[in-house]
C-alpha cells in the first residue's frame, strides 16, 4: 500500500512515526512551509518535516493547495492508495481527493461530529467535557464530515490539560490510524454517516485568555486555565501588569468560605500569603491559585511567588 501523508504539528508527527514503524511504504510527505521562529526569525520546519528528514522520506511542501496545478500533478505521479491527513491545515480540493484509489484518510481528535474544525482539544477542555477520543474518517470536501471508520474515546481528567490531552491522543491517533488501514487492506473497513448535533471547533484567539471574573465562576475559570495551558495561558491584571494563571482549582468549604464577604467585587484576593496561598473572589465560588507567572518572570508555584512578590489581599485582579 503506496501512502503520501500529510501534517504538520508534533500531533501529526506521532501518526507519522506509527505508519513508518508499521512499515508502510511512505512515497511522500506534505508539510507547511518552514516558518520564523524566536528573536532571530530562524525558520523552523515542522515536527513532521523534521521526522521526515530523519528518516530519509521524500517531502513537499506547496505554498498553497487549491489551484496548484504543479503540485497536484506531482501526486498523481506518485500513485498512492491511500493519502492520510493528519492535523495538516489546509483542506484538500476535489482535485486530489480523487487521486488515491482507497480515498483520503482523516485522523480528527474528536469523537465526531463533535468539535468538527482546527481546535478540538482545547474545546473538550474548555468546556469541561468529561470524555473525548479520536475518530478516522474518509474525508469529503466538507470540513470534518466524511463517513466515520474507527473511533477511540478517552476520560478527561478533572486536573487534565490541554497539553496533556494532547500528548493522549496523538499516540492513540497514531495507533487507530494504523488500525484502519489495516481494516481497510482488508475491505472490512467500516462506513458510518455522522449522526446527530455536530459542533465546531474553531481556532482558539488571544482575546479569549483574558479572565472575566464578573462572568465566569471559578469552574469556569479552572476551564479556562487548563484549555489554554500550555498554548497561551489565561491571564488577568493586576495594578497594570498581565499575571498569567496555569494551574488553579476551585476552592472547597474547608479552605475557605465567601461568609460575610458578599459585597466585595469579583476578582477581589481573599487571601494571600506564601503560607496559605492565594484565593480570588469569582461570579460563583473562589479561586484557588496554585501555579503563576508575573510579567517577564517565570512560571512558579503560588508560594514561591509570594514569597518575592507583594499581592496583597482585597488587590482586584481585572
Amino acid at each position: 500500500m503506496k501512502i503520501i501523508f500529510m501534517g504538520t504539528p508534533d500531533f501529526a508527527r506521532e501518526s507519522l512515526k506509527a505508519l513508518y514503524e508499521a512499515r508502510y511504504e511512505i512515497v511522500g510527505v506534505v508539510t507547511n512551509q518552514d516558518k520564523p521562529k524566536g528573536r532571530g526569525m530562524k525558520l523552523i520546519p515542522s515536527e513532521v518535516k523534521q521526522y521526515a528528514v530523519e528518516k530519509g522520506l521524500e517531502i513537499y511542501q506547496p505554498e498553497k493547495i487549491k489551484n496548484n496545478v504543479e503540485f497536484i500533478e506531482k501526486i498523481k505521479k506518485l500513485e498512492p492508495d491511500v493519502i492520510c491527513v493528519v492535523a495538516f491545515g489546509k483542506i484538500l480540493p476535489r482535485e486530489i481527493l480523487e487521486i488515491p484509489r482507497l480515498g483520503c484518510i482523516n485522523v480528527h481528535a474528536s469523537l465526531l461530529p463533535k468539535y468538527r474544525g482546527a481546535a478540538p482539544i482545547q474545546w473538550a477542555v474548555l468546556n469541561g467535557d468529561k470524555t473525548t477520543g479520536v475518530t478516522t474518517m474518509y474525508m469529503d470536501e466538507g470540513m470534518d464530515t466524511g463517513d466515520m471508520i474507527l473511533k477511540q474515546e478517552i476520560p478527561i481528567g478533572e486536573d487534565e490539560t490541554t497539553g496533556d490531552i494532547w500528548e493522549k491522543l496523538a499516540k492513540i491517533g497514531g495507533s487507530l490510524l494504523v488500525e484502519t488501514l489495516k481494516e481497510i487492506e482488508n475491505g472490512t473497513a467500516p462506513r458510518e454517516k455522522q449522526t446527530g448535533e455536530a459542533s465546531m471547533a474553531p481556532m482558539i484567539s488571544k482575546d479569549m485568555a483574558k479572565i472575566n471574573w464578573s462572568r465566569q465562576s471559578a469552574q469556569d475559570i479552572k476551564n479556562l486555565v487548563r484549555g489554554l495551558n500550555p498554548i497561551m495561558g489565561a491571564y488577568s491584571i493586576l495594578e497594570g501588569k498581565k499575571i498569567k494563571f496555569w494551574k488553579v482549582d476551585v476552592a472547597t468549604d474547608e479552605e475557605i468560605t465567601l461568609e460575610n464577604m458578599d459585597f466585595l467585587q469579583n476578582g477581589t484576593v481573599l487571601v494571600s500569603d506564601p503560607k496559605d496561598g492565594m484565593f480570588i473572589k469569582t461570579k460563583n465560588g473562589i479561586l484557588k491559585v496554585i501555579e503563576i507567572q508575573g510579567e517577564n518572570a517565570k512560571r512558579m508555584s503560588i508560594q514561591d511567588y509570594l514569597r518575592g512578590n507583594k499581592i496583597k489581599e482585597l488587590d482586584i485582579f481585572l
